[in-house]
């Protein structure tokens, strides 16, 4: 179980997120979650073999890939955000250990124990069946992006509606 604490420091510190099953359709979560994270200052990886190019980023067919063209830049990989299938994770843990990521997120409903024991042991921060985008959402006051938040705080009624 992470706490608020860890999860603040790991977002915080996070600037470069893979993420494997990255969808190019619009109305898929990940696409949606990644769009969001794009918008806060974050350089997505798209990690799909079946697409080229994913929120005008050049999407790799693997994370090993993405983790080599990004080193020709001198960039890391910070957080490796899993859209797939809990029985999928444990290769994509082996990946991010070895290309020296300091994250293993699952999101919602993906929940692979023995592959973030591996993560942990070997270094990694390890989060399971949480959402990078609620998450930063409510870390680090994001929901206004959603229509949630407006950030006025009043008490007088708008002199208009706005409907």
């Amino acid at each position: 179980m992470n706490t608020i604490s860890e999860l603040r420091r790991i977002l915080g510190a996070a600037r470069t997120i893979a993420v494997v099953g990255l969808s190019p359709q619009w109305h898929r979560p990940s696409f949606f979650a990644a769009k969001y994270m794009q918008s806060h200052g974050y350089r997505i990886v798209p990690v799909n073999p079946t697409a080229s190019k994913i929120l005008g980023e050049r999407s790799y067919p693997s994370l090993s890939a993405a983790a080599e063209a990004l080193a020709r830049e001198g960039v890391g990989i910070d957080l490796v955000d899993c859209f797939r299938r809990t029985e999928e994770i444990g290769p994509i843990a082996d990946e991010a250990i070895a290309i020296g990521a300091k994250c293993l997120w699952q999101q919602i409903g993906v929940l692979n124990e023995a592959a973030a024991a591996k993560a942990r042991a070997a270094g990694l921060d390890s989060v399971m069946d949480r959402c990078v985008k609620i998450e930063h959402a409510r870390l680090f006051g994001g929901l206004n992006w959603a229509g949630v938040n407006t950030r006025v705080i009043s008490s007088r009624r708008p002199h208009q509606l706005f409907y």
